[in-house]
């Protein structure tokens, strides 16, 4: 076979080839693409440089440049069917979120080769058969006991059955009267609502169902499935009081602590990442309707970040961007969540906070970033951030306009001098 038809073999090949593949060099500089791989990739990039692999997947999958830059052997596979998912804005319900699989393998010292596959629709298959697997399994054998319990409209218990006390360890007699929420202690931090919150819910609507961690007489935790539903005496409408079914849902604590991380925080910063921002998003924005409760967002934005990465290299970045997501985080109240939403961009939602409380935890990350130094072979580092505030009020109640206000504020920010916050038409320096 003669090399021109070898060589017309192979660009045939590329050509057909239903996944998109990509060569490029150790820095994500591209050399060879496929058709398919530009379809994926272009719509990716946005204004960052498309001739770059790491660059043009900056905004969605920056974890990947960092894999490839701490993968050592010379040559093997750095991720295989790494998960990128494309989507923050998309609320429409009926949508399917677009996941993209990226496998990086690395063929010698300087040379790399990557493929993308689009696996959206198998994304949407394994959720359903992952919640029909869940639900079937506490049909069948999932659920260790049933706690029932009453308690009045304020919360606190008028009686326990013995269930109850093998659940949680508390003997019945020892807790009536007292409030529930000081006997389970419901983790808060991943989105839950309160008791009281729950409450008010299961008032109106008849019944209420959540599930979340929650804590036993001894300590241990357990994951726990709480049904409130409302009594109500004769032909009054307002609950008299409340019953309560509380179910202990085995879960392999260590395996799903693991999966949760991978499926939930940025690999480089352990902040979230842009899904699970989006879905908290989507949690809380059901909530707010539910109980016309504050909430607010905050993103940031580091300033002049790319000349960071240019003059001292992207490990010392990274170290940068480790170390803000470690300031922010350690300032947000307890239902706060910090997440990397693409390269050097940040966001923070709180849940019950106002403008005020949002405008002042954001100065307070500006001057925290701001006191940030790293030590670098050319000597310490420091960064500056420009930050936008918006509240789901003022975009009356679409995540979509929330983001779209927060985004409007930032660049405000940054054109008026940057290291500052804007919360409204002016910027607060």
């Amino acid at each position: 076979m003669s090399d021109t038809s070898s060589e017309e073999q192979l660009l045939e090949f590329l050509y057909a080839c239903p996944v998109g593949l990509i060569e490029c060099d150790a820095g994500g500089q591209i050399a060879l693409m496929n058709p398919h791989a530009m379809q994926h990739l272009l719509p990716l990039a946005g204004p960052r440089d498309p001739g770059n692999l790491f660059a043009a997947l900056e905004q969605h999958a920056p974890e990947i440049r960092s894999l490839a830059a701490s993968y050592g052997p010379a040559t093997g596979r750095i991720c295989d069917g790494h998960r990128i998912f494309v989507d923050l804005g998309t609320r429409r319900r009926t949508a399917v979120p677009k996941v993209l699989a990226c496998t990086l393998v690395k063929l010698g010292p300087d040379r790399l080769m990557a493929t993308l596959a689009d696996i959206s629709q198998q994304v949407v298959q394994e959720e359903r058969l992952r919640q029909a697997d869940t639900w079937f399994a506490t049909l069948l054998d999932g659920v260790n006991d049933y706690a029932a319990l009453t308690i009045t409209p304020d919360g606190r218990i008028e009686s326990a059955d013995p269930c109850f006390t093998r659940q949680t360890g508390h003997a019945c007699a020892d807790v009536l009267g007292r409030d529930l929420t000081d006997l389970l202690n419901t983790d808060a931090t991943g989105g839950d609502l309160r008791l009281d919150e729950q409450l008010e819910i299961a008032g109106r609507d008849g019944w209420h169902l959540q599930e979340g961690w929650q804590q036993r007489a001894g300590g241990d935790r357990y994951w726990c499935q709480r049904l409130v539903v409302a009594r109500s005496e004769g032909k009054d409408t307002l609950a008299s009081g409340f019953s309560v079914v509380l179910r202990d849902v085995p879960r392999r604590e260590e395996a799903a602590e693991d999966l949760r991380r991978l499926l939930t925080c940025d690999h480089l910063t352990g902040a979230a990442n842009r899904r699970h921002f989006g879905q908290v998003m989507d949690l809380e924005q059901a909530h707010w309707r539910d109980l016309r409760q504050s909430l607010s967002l905050i993103v940031l934005d580091l300033d002049h970040f790319k000349s960071v990465n240019d003059t001292y290299g992207h490990p010392v970045g990274d170290i940068l961007l480790c170390r803000v997501t470690e300031v922010c985080a350690a300032l947000l109240p307890p239902r706060g969540i910090f997440a990397r939403l693409g390269g050097e961009e940040f966001g923070a939602l709180l849940p019950r906070y106002d403008s005020n409380q949002a405008i002042i935890l954001a100065e307070e990350m500006r001057t925290a970033i701001a006191a940030i130094e790293v030590e670098s072979a050319s000597g310490p580092v420091t960064v500056t951030a420009s930050l936008g505030c918006a509240t789901l009020e003022e975009a009356e109640g679409s995540i979509d306009a929330l983001i779209a206000l927060a985004d409007k504020r930032l660049y405000v920010a940054k054109h008026a001098g940057r290291n500052q916050v804007c919360h409204s038409q002016g910027c607060a320096a």
